[in-house]
């Protein structure tokens, strides 16, 4: 059973990830490129997209450097 704690931290975790993954695809860069320029492993950026691990702020902030935004706009409903 999953506990109503578990299910808010993967609804949160899943409107992070697709919120990188905007505005990744508005900047027209692909999760290899933008690994790079974050200086993160790929599947790292995938996982975080899909919802499937709980990343830290400073990658976070290391990807949102690399957008050119701020660590915020994946925070935003």
């Amino acid at each position: 059973m999953i506990s109503e704690r578990n299910k808010y931290k993967e609804k949160f975790l899943k409107l992070l990830g697709a919120n990188v993954k905007k505005v990744r695809e508005n900047k027209g860069l692909s999760q290899f490129k933008l690994s790079i320029e974050a200086d993160i492993p790929k599947n790292q950026v995938g996982r975080i997209e899909r919802g499937e691990i709980n990343t830290s702020i400073f990658t976070l902030k290391r990807i949102a450097d690399a957008l050119q935004v701020e660590v915020i706009e994946f925070l935003q409903k």
